[in-house]
């Protein structure tokens, strides 16, 4: 996706790499990357929380859901950390949520994002459950939403639990709910992406209800990281196109250019 970007806009010497860092580690290796010519980075499961703690500077959104998906190397090293995990949702749904009920499914970061970002966007009612319902309460009360411990249909649904991502037909196992409870929602939107579309999303669309896949979401909040690293505004369809699989692989022989920076 990143590389479909830069590509598109003309920065044919970055270069968007996948670092595999363990949780004892996440600190050491963010504060090595900026003197590696890294201008930023994306952080996903399990490092949100940890890479808003580690950060010097953070914007609003980030501060107030207690978790970050982006961090930006200025000039001398410093680390500015931001969250585009909930503009990135609000983006891509379907309606807005300003007066709909919505139910997310998670207590961890992406779910923080999402239930800070639908409460934010003016939701009359934001639920959440994870299969811990501790969890699921302390994240409610951290946010002014509310913890609930079992399904009941609203105008949005959102998961952002890992169900189906190592097994796709363990999905509805791993949920609180069944395939058929789907016709109670109007909005069906997993986190979980891959080559194919999800069992859930699947379902959703067998059953008439509107669906965003994790690649909508993911493009969305993509486009608002390449933008805070570039300064470019970022091309939506090169991205969806590099996302889905449907642009050409990045040519990484291309000589650098410009700045020449690691993305």
């Amino acid at each position: 996706m990143h590389g479909a970007a830069f590509a598109a806009v003309g920065l044919h010497g970055w270069r968007y790499q996948r670092l595999p860092v363990p949780p004892e580690l996440l600190a050491e290796t963010v504060r090595a990357l900026p003197a590696a010519g890294f201008v930023g980075a994306n952080v996903t499961i399990p490092h949100k929380e940890a890479a808003l703690a580690l950060a010097d500077e953070a914007d609003d959104v980030a501060r107030a859901i207690g978790a970050a998906n982006t961090l930006v190397f200025a000039d001398g090293g410093a680390i500015r950390a931001a969250n585009t995990d909930a503009p990135g949702l609000i983006a891509a749904l379907p309606f807005s949520p300003r007066e709909r009920t919505a139910l997310v499914l998670g207590a961890g970061g992406s779910a923080r994002a999402a239930a800070w970002a639908l409460n934010a966007a003016g939701a009359a009612e934001v639920r959440v459950w994870n299969r811990t319902p501790q969890r699921a309460q302390a994240l409610a009360a951290q946010l002014g939403v509310a913890a609930v411990d079992r399904v009941e249909p609203a105008d949005l649904l959102v998961n952002c639990t890992a169900a189906g991502l190592a097994d796709p037909t363990a999905t509805f196992k791993q949920l609180p709910l069944r395939a058929d409870d789907l016709e109670g929602f109007q909005c069906i939107v997993d986190l979980v992406y891959g080559k194919r579309e999800t069992v859930l999303i699947a379902a959703g669309r067998r059953r008439g209800r509107l669906v965003v896949d994790g690649l909508e979401v993911l493009v969305s909040q993509g486009a608002l990281s390449f933008e805070l690293w570039t300064g470019i505004p970022a091309p939506i369809e090169a991205m969806r196109d590099g996302a889905s699989g449907r642009a050409a692989p990045p040519d990484e022989s291309a000589p650098a250019s410009g700045r020449g920076r690691t993305g």
